[in-house]
């Protein structure tokens, strides 16, 4: 019968389940009325930047899932820069908080189940410096898509499949800047096509979205994300179903196109060859926080923190004969009952008698190299902050 404990097996009856409910419901519905007010104060959603040189800066990020069996914290104390015109690579395993992270900052995270419920996301604007987090949906939508856009994961399931490519295009333009006529507009998409490295422009302009390779899909994706040279530009796993060709074309297309427009790149991805050859800065993630970050050169030469590690090892070598590939060992813990300690110790190799207590502070190991695990705490380099 000891199946049936709640201790053993995660059990929750319908009444648990019902009060849980209406707790969710009651704080939701505040954060959601928050969210939809009109006419708000600019200086409720504005403010400065910590250093006016990054497009973006996040600040103990705090984005939760409330569920019928508990609140998953998804995303739990997320704080990194984006420079100007730089590029940082998010990495980690699947439910990290990778494109969690990246949804917040665009305010797509799934509501009103999803909610931002701590910290800030400092975003530098083009007048004025906003703060996403507090931001009204109202003002959200002139910013979403024109200074901060987003290249999704598969294009098929992007792209409507009852439109023709140059409406869906059109959409971008005609929305943010409805001055513009539609020989204006229709211009500017056909401008963008060929910018991504399509060949025919004008004949792709009329078809739909199955006429297309996924390479061409993608290219379109991009064109619809860099229609009007935003700021910040985000791409959740651009290569993910794509060939290694097709993905090595996509990826000299944005670094190239990233130049063109003065932007900035969050590029998040599962293959550190990617993040190798694309990213200036990396941020590794595991279980809704950052575990390390660094210059790439720093986090690939010195990897440092016992997951990072991990993910190096498991990564096949081309000169390198092994029977079998590394994996990490054990599993990710429960995102709606996380533990006090590092989330990562009981799965790590390298434990001390320290990781039994509190979830370990920030280590600087440089400057820019930033580790949280006691293994650094005698380590630690002083910096200027």
């Amino acid at each position: 019968m000891s199946i049936f404990k709640k201790k053993n097996s995660g059990y929750i009856s319908a009444k648990e389940s019902s009060k849980i409910s209406r707790e969710n419901r009651r704080t939701t519905d505040q954060m959601e009325k928050r969210l939809n007010r009109k006419n708000v104060d600019p200086s409720e959603y504005t403010t400065k930047m910590r250093d006016e040189n990054n497009v973006v800066e996040f600040d103990n990020l705090h984005t939760y899932f409330f569920t019928d069996i508990g609140t998953v914290k998804a995303v739990d104390g997320v704080s990194f820069d984006i420079p100007k015109g730089k590029t940082v690579g998010v990495v980690g395993e699947s439910g990290c908080g990778k494109s969690v992270t990246s949804l917040s900052l665009m305010q797509l995270v799934q509501r009103p189940q999803g909610q931002i419920v701590e910290g800030e996301i400092r975003f530098n604007g083009e007048n004025q410096v906003y703060d996403i987090a507090k931001t009204p949906i109202q003002t959200m939508q002139s910013i979403r898509g024109n200074q901060i856009s987003m290249i999704f994961q598969e294009p098929m399931t992007s792209l409507n499949p009852v439109f023709r490519i140059g409406n869906q295009v059109d959409e971008v333009s005609e929305y943010h800047h409805p001055e513009m006529s539609k020989e204006e507009v229709k211009k500017r998409t056909i401008e963008m096509l060929e910018l991504v490295g399509i060949a025919n422009p004008e004949g792709v302009y009329n078809m739909y979205p199955h006429e297309l390779s996924g390479g061409m899909r993608q290219r379109v994706m991009i064109a619809i994300a860099l229609t009007l040279s935003p700021k910040l530009i985000i791409a959740d796993e651009p290569t993910t179903a794509l060939d290694v060709t097709i993905q090595a074309q996509i990826l000299d297309l944005l670094r190239n196109l990233k130049d063109h427009i003065n932007s900035s790149i969050l590029l998040i991805t599962h293959d550190l060859g990617v993040i190798a050859e694309m990213a200036d800065y990396v941020v590794v993630m595991y279980s809704g926080r950052v575990v390390e970050k660094g210059t790439v050169h720093e986090v690939f030469k010195n990897p440092s923190h016992p997951y990072t590690i991990g993910l190096l090892n498991s990564k096949p070598m081309v000169n390198k004969q092994v029977e079998r590939l590394y994996s990490i060992p054990g599993r990710v813990p429960n995102p709606i009952d996380m533990p006090n300690y590092c989330y990562f110790r009981d799965r790590c190799e390298m434990c001390l008698k320290k990781c039994n207590g509190e979830y370990p502070p920030e280590y600087h190991l440089s400057d820019s190299h930033i580790v949280s695990c006691y293994r650094y705490e005698n380590k630690e380099v002083k910096t200027d902050e």
